[in-house]
Order: C-alpha cells, then sequence, then structure tokens
C-alpha cells in the first residue's frame, strides 16, 4: 500500500510503498477513504510524543470501510462504513469496565502508537469495542471531519464542561478544535466568545454560531474584553490550542466558581504551563482535563447532529491527496487557511 512515512523527526515524510497490514485477531483492516490532517500530527512528528517509534506513519483522524476482520470479531464484516476514536481502548482495564475507554490504561492510539491513517489501509486493534458505524447518511470526508477535533470537542463541551443553555463559553483558538466547540457549545443553547488572532477565522466562528469574537493581536488585554462581553466573565472557557498564553487568558477570563477546560494539547516545552493557582482557590475555579472521547458515546453526538441541525462538514476547509498532505502537517505551525484539512485522495 501506498502510506507518507517518517525516518527521523523534523525530517520531510516521503511517500512510500509499504507492506498492507493484516487484522490481529481481535482485529480489523479498514481501507482509509478520508483522513484528516491535525495539529497532533505535527507534534507527532515534531517528536513532542514518547509513544512513536520509528519509522512511523501518522495520521489518526479517519473514516472508511472494512476489508478484513480477525476470527475473534463478531461486530463488524466486510463492507461496513466505520470510523474509530483517536483514543482506542484494550476492554480489560478498570477504565474500560467504568466506561472511559478514552483514559484506557493501555490505550493504543492509531498515528501515535501504532501506524496511522496516512496510508491506504490501516489495522485496529480490539474492533469490536472501538470501531464505530457511520450513519448512512454521512459523507466519509465528514465523517473524517469528526476526526479527533470534533469528538473531542463534544466531550469537553458536554460532558467535561458540561454547558447549559444560557452560559457564556470562551473558547481560546479557533482551529478545527475550537471551531468544532464553538458549533457544540451553540446548538446547546449557550453564548459563545471566540478568541483567535486572525480576523478569517473569527468571521467563521461568527458563522458558525458564536455571539461574539476577540481578536487577541488587536486588543491589549483578552481577559479584559471577555469579561467585558460576558459581563463578568465566562462560566466555561476552553483553550482548544494547547498554548501557555491562551491557557492563562482562559483561566483568568473565567467568572467566580467558573470551569476552565484544557483540550488542546500540551506537549514539548508547553507541558508544564504556569498555573495562577491563587485566582483559582479565590475564585473556587475548576480546571478539568478533556481527552477524547469513547465509541459507545458516538451515539450520542449523532443525535445532537440531527437534533440540532449540526453539520461538522462545515468544518473542511479544503481537500489535498496523500502526497500533498505532507507539505500540509509539516507547515502546520503557520496555522495557514481556515477549518479542517482533509485528505480525500490516495
Amino acid at each position: 500500500m501506498k502510506a507518507v512515512i517518517y525516518d527521523s523527526f523534523r525530517a520531510r515524510p516521503q511517500l512510500r510503498e509499504v507492506a498492507d497490514p493484516s487484522p490481529r485477531d481481535d482485529g480489523a483492516v479498514i481501507q482509509v477513504k478520508a483522513t484528516g490532517v491535525c495539529r497532533s500530527d505535527w507534534h507527532g512528528w515534531m517528536g513532542h510524543d514518547p509513544d512513536i517509534r520509528l519509522p512511523h506513519v501518522p495520521g489518526h483522524e479517519f473514516s472508511g470501510v472494512v476489508v478484513a476482520v480477525g476470527r475473534e470479531v463478531g461486530r463488524w464484516v466486510p463492507g461496513d462504513r466505520v470510523t474509530v476514536p483517536f483514543v482506542a481502548g484494550c476492554g480489560h482495564c478498570p477504565e474500560c469496565h467504568s466506561g472511559n475507554q478514552q483514559v484506557c490504561d493501555h490505550q493504543f492510539q492509531p498515528g501515535f502508537t501504532h501506524w496511522g491513517s496516512f496510508a491506504e489501509y490501516v489495522a485496529i486493534d480490539h474492533a469490536d469495542l472501538n470501531l464505530v458505524r457511520l450513519p448512512d447518511a454521512m459523507d466519509f470526508t465528514t465523517a473524517a471531519s469528526l476526526g479527533c477535533r470534533f469528538i473531542t470537542s463534544y466531550r469537553a463541551v458536554v460532558d467535561q464542561g458540561r454547558v447549559s443553555a444560557g452560559q457564556w463559553v470562551a473558547v481560546h483558538g479557533c482551529g478545527g478544535v475550537g471551531l468544532s466547540a464553538i458549533m457544540i457549545a451553540s446548538a446547546a443553547g449557550a453564548n459563545v466568545v471566540a478568541i483567535d488572532i486572525a480576523d478569517d477565522k473569527l468571521h467563521l466562528a461568527r458563522s458558525l454560531g458564536a455571539a461574539a469574537t476577540v481578536n487577541a493581536a488587536q486588543v491589549g488585554d483578552v481577559v479584559q474584553a471577555v469579561r467585558e462581553i460576558t459581563s463578568g466573565g465566562a462560566h466555561v472557557s476552553l483553550d482548544a490550542l494547547g498554548h501557555p498564553t491562551t491557557c492563562m487568558h482562559s483561566i483568568r477570563n473565567l467568572r467566580k466558581r467558573g470551569r476552565h477546560v484544557q483540550v488542546g494539547l500540551m506537549l514539548g516545552e508547553h507541558a508544564t504551563p504556569a498555573i495562577p493557582m491563587s485566582h483559582v482557590i479565590a475564585n473556587e475555579l475548576e480546571i478539568v482535563g478533556s481527552h477524547g472521547m469513547q465509541a459507545h458515546r458516538y451515539g450520542t453526538m449523532f443525535a445532537l447532529l440531527d437534533h440540532a441541525r449540526v453539520d461538522p462538514g462545515r468544518l473542511v476547509g479544503r481537500m489535498v491527496s496523500l502526497e500533498e498532505s505532507i507539505d500540509v502537517l509539516t507547515r502546520m505551525d503557520e496555522f495557514a487557511g481556515t477549518g479542517v484539512t482533509v485528505v480525500s485522495s490516495f
């Protein structure tokens, strides 16, 4: 099969022919029909993830068709249209038994712990636990745009953030995660303030439901700007980028007893940001992490999409070929363009 592969961190990946994968007894092989290009893939290529072993194939936001299954698989057959959470569970540890596969003690992540979806085929273990059936009406590109960004945002807003109608929600960073969070929080009836440094992304944020926007490059005090818009601070605030500055802003722009959700990855030199803990204590703030979403929660997300008429396909900004994904991946630190880039031809 064709795959994008790199032999060392920060070296330009290459499009090569490699061996097709085979399913384990409890696994499946999926023909990739679409896969998103995510900043998490860029972090991996930069060497920020200690789980990656070289040579490596990135990619974790994908959808496709089952082409082979192991002898122990009971729920899936070739031809099934599926997607997969970016954190997959083992099915045997206490966290999996409690339904929290997103923090499985023995989790695996396509594109990080295993070869990923920048390829024609990808193998997934524990298929009965981790595969998700796609709605008949959902195309592969839209399904790939759910990727880690939309599902991560769904869990961050609904499960971890516990956002409710009428609340003010601040979203710091209008990349794929942030734009997804804006759509989901707006669908929940919240008032969203979108914060970014690019006017085109803020314009898109408004079109997706943001009630107000703040250009962090043009205001003197982001925290004060959010406090003024929300008449005292956000009830819930998300750092959707993963940077010490956006993390600090997100915590400080909360009203008393507000909730900060850290959903953007904090890796490399940003892994240990300063936290204004005296401010957290004095105002009884909550700091909550959010890491992916379980396969069994996809049904509630699909129901929201239908009920609220939320279209994650609107997040797709550009479709590229597998070969073109190399340039997209290596230039992700430039934050060029809006929306999600999806590989749709292989």
